[in-house]
């Protein structure tokens, strides 16, 4: 069965004051920019976050940062995006910073349908701070919860119009672990093609993850 392919809008539409959104990309890199538009033109807020970062200042996450849409920001990196930080010291944004591969972990285990991932990455650091210890073979490690979203706004290179997607180069960092870990997925693409025109072993993730595609063009 074919995915519905709706405008940048129409994905707006679906996103609600107060959910929580998973945004692909790597410092805007792989974000699905169009979307993003829609959702600033919109005006949803209180949004709660879960990014690898927050783009810059005029783009990517960045643009929601500015127009102050989002209530949390869960994320590994700020620190190319100085309203985040203003945002943040001034209270109004609340930060929950992540180390990198504990995030992406994470998000892995929301979709994996895992309890948590244990780690020794941020033991001895702010990052423990309210987490449960775990002592295995008389070392300690740190239980990571998992992260799991209302809905995923990830961007892809190629996908069919069965929803299956190819991310290239940097795209594939974050976007296709979060396809997995949210209610509803809509994809980005940069170009919608029919069924069979790739080997199926070329796409990164089964269209059985992905609900939607919006057209980039």
């Amino acid at each position: 069965m074919g995915k519905e392919i709706i405008s940048p809008q129409q994905a707006a539409a679906m996103v609600e004051d107060g959910m929580t959104v998973m945004i692909g990309g790597f410092m805007a890199v792989g974000t699905p920019e169009k979307i993003i538009d829609a959702l600033v033109e919109k005006g949803v807020c209180d949004l709660t976050v879960i990014a690898n970062d927050t783009g810059l200042l005029d783009r990517g996450i960045g643009k929601l940062v500015a127009n102050k849409q989002i209530k949390k920001i869960i994320a590994s990196h700020i620190g190319l995006n100085p309203e985040t930080g203003r945002q943040m010291s001034q209270g109004e944004l609340e930060a929950e910073l992540i180390p990198q591969g504990s995030l992406v972990e994470r998000i892995r285990a929301g979709g994996a349908g895992l309890g948590g991932v244990l780690t020794r990455t941020g033991l001895g650091t702010v990052v423990e701070n309210g987490k449960q210890q775990v002592i295995i073979d008389g070392e300690p490690w740190l239980l990571e919860r998992p992260l799991q979203a209302d809905i995923a706004l990830i961007r892809c290179s190629v996908a069919d119009t069965a929803g299956n997607a190819l991310f290239n180069k940097t795209t594939k960092n974050f976007n296709p672990v979060m396809a997995t870990a949210a209610r509803v997925v809509i994809a980005e693409c940069e170009s919608i093609v029919p069924m069979d025109c790739a080997a199926a072993d070329r796409y990164n993730t089964p269209g059985i993850f992905i609900d939607y595609l919006v057209r980039e063009a």
